[in-house]
């Protein structure tokens, strides 16, 4: 990537397993193709996969990356459209294969096959720091640390922000996301603050995205949540990307509308009655 130029090829990682890295990644992936822009994911998680079921398209998964690998097919063949955003593909991890069965060299290739055809590509790192991890970092420009305001988290993405200063990331490509922030704990001091996190990783944040039900409804439909209508996260997720391409936004501008969205759903849970 030449100086100067915006990122294209992101890493999302965040060295700890159950902070919702795979969902950022999906909704973030979503939003960028609402916006117009062409988007690749690529999936990771060699042996476990799971971008394909949040996205709902596990049964569309012919090829995956291990068949890219071996030659069966090229990047491009074995790349699945998305039901809903034409602009929005994914290329699906194997469940069959191992992480050792695909090198950094092979991600860099394949990654480089798909470079021109997609204003972003997103990689989903599966958790932890070995070698699935090496993989989906070799050919990235730029990473999304996915964190959450509790202490073990926070400690491991202190560990990954090094991790990644070791393989070359500057601090102006390393892009710090809060996911399941609590609003009114934070308020009661039962959970660690925005500025808290900012303070324990010596980075601003990127974006911060409030814990919400409508989540976990919408992964359980193989739906990423920014598609439905009038859900709370869309906003944080369009925050991001603008971040990301340069604006200035406050981060307080991520959670307005948080307790709105709050009486919307106790709303709509009495109108079923």
């Amino acid at each position: 990537m030449a100086n100067g130029m915006r990122p294209k090829v992101f890493v999302v990682t965040s060295g700890k397993g159950g902070v919702g890295k795979t969902t950022f990644t999906s909704n973030l992936g979503c939003t960028l193709a609402k916006m117009g822009e062409r988007v690749c994911l690529i999936d990771a998680d060699i042996g476990l996969k799971n971008l394909d079921v949040v996205l709902g398209l596990e049964n569309r998964i012919i090829y995956t990356s291990f068949d890219v690998v071996n030659g069966t097919v090229s990047a491009k063949e074995a790349l699945v459209k998305h039901k809903q955003l034409k602009n929005l593909y994914l290329l699906a991890a194997s469940q069959v294969a191992t992480k050792e069965m695909i090198s950094p060299e092979d991600m860099k290739r394949i990654v480089q096959e798909l470079y021109d055809d997609f204003d972003y590509i997103l990689i989903d790192s599966p958790a932890g720091i070995e070698r699935g991890f090496r993989n989906s970092v070799a050919p990235a420009e730029a990473a999304f640390i996915v964190t959450t305001p509790e202490l073990p988290a926070i400690s491991d993405a202190d560990r990954v922000i090094g991790l990644l200063e070791n393989y070359g990331f500057t601090e102006d490509r390393m892009y710090i996301v809060l996911n399941k922030f609590k609003i009114h704990m934070a308020k009661r001091g039962d959970m660690l603050d925005k500025t808290d996190v900012e303070k324990a990783l010596a980075m601003r944040l990127i974006g911060v995205i409030p814990d919400s039900e409508e989540v976990i409804v919408a992964t359980n439909k193989g739906i990423p949540a920014v598609l439905e209508d009038g859900v709370v996260i869309g906003k944080s997720f369009e925050n991001i990307v603008k971040r990301v391409k340069g604006e200035e936004i406050p981060i307080d501008e991520d959670l307005k509308g948080v307790s709105k969205g709050f009486i919307s759903s106790l709303l709509s849970m009495f109108k079923k009655r």
